[in-house]
């Protein structure tokens, strides 16, 4: 099975290579903002969305302005491909907004393609053609050879017997450390079929990021829980110090670094607990949350967005098809929480500050997050509740449930049927992390 993945590196420039590093990046800021101007001249003067200029048209235009008496005299100093794949992106991003206007598009509305400024927008540049992995180093068209920090034999022993091959590199900087990310595409064996009963809950949660339906808990690391006392620290210094000043500059890579450790933090956890459940388990059952809705609530929204529960799903999400177990996602409106994983029978309120599940008609008494997942691990079974059974797809990667119930009733306000459990304890799992 041959998929496309990313290697990520973090680089070791000398001064040379740094400064080279930063003229690509502002040599594709350039041909970006060079391109982006073309387009709206374009569609000022009238023109559709069909006989807008192309990547190819561009690039073709640009090769015989660069050199004219109002080009540039830097272009030889900077790979080709730089300029290419800025086209590329902008034609990309002209695509995704006309195509989200038209509807044809699913998520959010995109915005119409702004220009970049220095200093305001990512710098990162993409390159193609001869990329070489070695060691402790990558050779890049252009700038050579540059360090990496990282061991990468394992992947050059792979790519040298053919079962991973380089297509791109792209470059960028965060806090002032520049990363390469290699586009590779993956020669994987054929995953295993998930395995019979091999089922798991995952109960995401703000006290502990992970319930599973076992019993083990996963604690989150909450970096910007850990961190926040030195953000604001780090904040105030920022902004006490004169706008356009060295010493502002300083106190701005300072920040910087500090909120690229907190998202280092956070995603190499996440990274660790997605890999151990795709690997672990043949069926992962979670739920579809509103994120963006619960974001809304104020006093909610930092803890939310420190746990990353996004994130998690999305690698979740492909990382069941490296490993061939199946992710299913439970219907938003599954009453996990307020339903009894003994007996079914459903509450009607269960307030966020009652952390102990107790039943009224079972008498079960049990932790919260652990009756939701047990009750998410038995949704996957269709016998387990008939509701459940309604809305279940086919097998898949990530299988989410059908439509959902019209005049937006509340979760849990339904009636649920009487049922038996029997996954008190699943077969594999994590251990416990604190």
């Amino acid at each position: 099975m041959k998929t496309r993945q990313a290697l990520r590196f973090a680089l070791d420039p000398t001064f040379a290579q740094r400064r080279d590093l930063g003229r690509h990046a502002g040599a594709s800021r350039y041909a970006y903002n060079w391109g982006l101007e073309r387009q709206r001249a374009a569609l000022a003067a009238g023109a559709t969305t069909v006989r807008l200029p192309s990547a190819m048209s561009l690039h073709k235009e640009w090769n015989r302005w660069k050199k004219g008496r109002d080009g540039i005299p830097w272009w030889p100093e900077v790979s080709k491909c730089t300029f290419q794949e800025a086209f590329h992106d902008l034609e990309w991003g002209m695509r995704a907004f006309w195509e989200s206007r038209a509807g044809r598009r699913e998520g959010p509305r995109v915005r119409f393609p702004r220009f970049k400024k220095k200093g305001r927008s990512r710098d990162s540049f993409r390159l193609t053609g001869a990329i070489h992995l070695h060691g402790r180093a990558v050779t890049l068209p252009r700038i050579g050879t540059v360090r990496v920090w990282e061991d990468a034999a394992r992947w050059v022993e792979r790519i040298q017997v053919g079962s991973v091959r380089v297509t791109s590199a792209t470059v960028s900087r965060e806090a002032d450390r520049w990363f390469v990310s290699l586009a590779v595409e993956v020669e994987r064996a054929v995953p295993r079929r998930p395995v019979a009963g091999d089922t798991i809950g995952v109960d995401l949660g703000l006290l502990a990021l992970a319930t599973l339906s076992d019993g083990t808990v996963i604690e989150g690391p909450k970096a910007l829980r850990h961190g926040l006392r030195q953000l604001r620290r780090l904040s105030r210094a920022h902004s006490r110090k004169q706008r356009g000043s060295h010493n502002r500059a300083r106190a701005a890579r300072r920040l910087a670094r500090h909120h690229a450790k907190v998202a280092h933090l956070r995603r190499d956890h996440l990274h660790k607990l997605t890999t151990r459940l795709a690997k672990t388990h043949g069926r992962i059952v979670v739920e579809d949350l509103n994120v963006k809705g619960m974001l809304g609530n104020r006093r909610l929204a930092r803890a939310l967005a420190d746990a990353g529960f996004s994130e998690f799903r999305r690698q979740l999400a492909y990382k069941c098809r490296w490993y061939g177990s199946q992710l299913m996602v439970a219907d938003r409106w599954f009453p996990s929480s307020k339903t009894c994983s003994s007996c079914g029978a459903v509450k009607a309120e269960l307030p966020l500050r009652e952390r102990t599940y107790r039943c009224e008609s079972c008498g079960l008494v049990l932790d919260r997050d652990l009756n939701a997942a047990i009750n998410l691990a038995g949704w996957a079974y269709p016998a387990v509740t008939a509701s459940a059974a309604e809305t279940r797809t086919a097998c898949g990667a990530d299988c989410k449930t059908g439509p959902r119930p019209a005049g937006g009733r509340e979760a849990g306000t339904g009636t649920a049927p009487e049922r038996r459990h029997s996954m008190a304890a699943v077969d594999g799992g994590l251990t416990n992390v604190h």
